[in-house]
């Protein structure tokens, strides 16, 4: 789960330059003599940044027998910073990152199994589903603790004009109503009368159209015995990625141009009222928060499910952020100490609040100061409840068949180039080759 805007090369190299080696070694002493961990941290806003190194400093105030050095690192680069590291002997302790990257830093020997090392208190703190996004062949290799459901963010005054039944998480639109509602909402009148009901920022068209397939009741891609990836596209799979070529090809309900966009890109359409409603990651909030045009009355909403699906088609999936020690520690023990400090329940909040995305733990989805109705905090903790494993978690080749197979095809359907039997031929037929290569 990349966040939506990366720390810049500039920026890195300051908060490098203030905070020491992007990724330096591991377990080394402080001056005292202490053993010290290196904890490589990710966090990227001010308030994020700012909570992540109060905890450090809290944790280190209570004299610990190992401390804790705060080393900032970059979304940017650090899947291949994290890579040279390992095979260099130079990881970081403990170590921020993603559920998507634990797959093969895991399987690669790179990263210790928690699951010896962690307290029966933090197990408990955080339920199964949320462990499932960080186990695989047996072992754990990451604590999940901030996750992030895709809502619906919506102009208000244009669906209130429309009469238009505003969803709440007890009652959400159907995929269904969805489409009635974004055909009802958009105006093909040219220049700038024109409005779409909806727009899908699709720059990373595999990970949206695996995750909201949940949501109809697919997941294409599924686990199989041995170790096995095998890639489907029946009606369920399907269901997902043929609506949003309706909208766009069939309904014109959204705009074919915002196929290559990311969310942010997809802003400033949305302020000036060509969009009604933007499906986007939950903490966008924080930005639609800080640029929208004063008086923009916007809301967030939750995403539409789909009839039959399991868990009522609130189900969708997540790649979290995690929390990992590296194999070459050479204080496990203490590093999972960190952790568990880390992923206290009012720790998690902080950590949740400076990011604006929601937490892993049940205790801390029920925070008051998480679920109060403002900027729409109460909607995403609710969906939060719902998540589950994305279906790329511990898949062995995902990468590959991301880059080279998914994201071609899935780009070439929603522009129109191809139709559902060509998309499935791709997928299906190209995608389990890929993955027939890394059968253990």
């Amino acid at each position: 789960m990349r966040r939506r805007t990366l720390l810049g090369g500039a920026a890195a190299a300051a908060a490098c330059a203030a905070g020491g080696p992007l990724l330096a070694g591991c377990g080394s002493s402080a001056g005292s003599g202490a053993p010290t961990l290196d904890f490589l941290s990710l966090a990227w806003q001010e308030e994020s940044v700012k909570a992540n190194k109060a905890l450090v400093d809290q944790w280190n105030s209570t004299g610990p027998e190992v401390r804790v050095r705060y080393v900032q690192g970059s979304w940017d680069d650090v899947h291949d910073q994290l890579l040279t590291s390992f095979e260099g002997g130079a990881a970081p302790d403990v170590i921020h990152d993603e559920g998507n990257d634990l797959t093969d830093f895991g399987s690669g020997g790179y990263l210790a199994d928690l699951t010896p090392l962690l307290s029966a208190a933090t197990v408990a703190r955080i339920p199964s589903a949320a462990w499932d996004m960080a186990r695989f062949d047996g072992g754990l290799y990451g604590v999940p603790f901030l996750q992030e459901p895709r809502m619906l963010v919506a102009d208000r005054a244009l669906l209130v004009e429309a009469g238009v039944r505003l969803p709440d998480a007890a009652a959400p639109w159907t995929w269904q109503e969805f489409e009635d509602v974004t055909r009802e909402l958009s105006h093909r009148g040219g220049g700038s009368a024109e409005r779409y009901g909806v727009a899908w920022p699709m720059s990373s068209p595999v990970s949206v159209t695996l995750n909201l397939a949940l949501t109809t009741g697919g997941r294409i891609l599924y686990a199989r015995p041995g170790g096995r990836t095998d890639v489907r596209l029946d009606a369920a799979d399907s269901a997902f990625p043929e609506m949003v070529r309706r909208q766009v090809h069939d309904d014109h309900s959204a705009p074919a141009s915002a196929l290559g966009m990311s969310g942010g890109d997809a802003l400033p359409g949305f302020f000036a009222g060509r969009y009604a409603m933007l499906p986007l990651n939950l903490s966008y909030r924080q930005q639609i928060q800080q640029q929208a045009p004063k008086g923009f009355d916007w809301v967030t909403l939750p995403l539409p499910v789909g009839a039959g699906a399991t868990d009522g088609g609130r189900a969708q999936g997540v790649s979290p952020q995690t929390l990992s020690v590296a194999q070459s520690c050479k204080h496990k023990e203490a590093a999972a100490a960190f952790i568990d400090f880390m992923t206290q329940t009012p720790h998690l909040v902080q950590l949740a609040r400076g990011d604006w995305m929601a937490p892993t733990g049940s205790d801390a989805l029920r925070d008051p100061s998480l679920t109060a109705d403002a900027l729409g905090w109460r909607t995403g903790m609710a969906v939060a409840a719902h998540l589950v494993a994305s279906p790329a978690l511990g898949r062995r080749g995902y990468p590959e068949w991301s880059d080279k197979v998914a994201t071609p095809a899935l780009q070439q359907f929603y522009s129109g180039a191809i139709g559902l039997d060509g998309l499935r031929d791709k997928l299906v037929r190209d995608g389990n080759r890929v993955f027939d290569r890394y059968r253990t």
